[in-house]
């Protein structure tokens, strides 16, 4: 498995978290959805703001393929972040995720 890490910042003066995410839910989340090897999301944010999108891939090809569509989220939300996020790749090297998901 392997992942597209993003991190960024919310301008909270424009834009508060929970919109932030539930624009990421109705707007992104159905598009990743229709990737091939797409495996899921994790969104995480603190009130202030910061925040980390990490995306998991079946293959690392899946996830490099996947740039077209955060080059297009990027877009979408530019007036919403601080400053531009900054993105890497990593292999996932233990993975526990028993976790019931988070209601939107």
């Amino acid at each position: 498995m392997y992942s597209r890490v993003t991190l960024l910042e919310i301008d909270t003066l424009r834009v508060s978290v929970e919109e932030t995410a539930a624009r990421f839910r109705a707007e992104i989340l159905p598009l990743l959805e229709e990737r091939p090897g797409y495996e899921g999301a994790l969104v995480l944010a603190t009130p202030e703001g910061k925040g980390i999108v990490v995306t998991l891939w079946e293959t690392a090809e899946a996830a490099d393929a996947s740039a077209d569509l955060a080059a297009q989220a990027v877009e979408r939300f530019v007036t919403v972040f601080r400053a531009p996020p900054g993105r890497e790749h990593y292999e996932v090297m233990y993975a526990d995720l028993r976790a019931v998901p988070v209601a939107p």
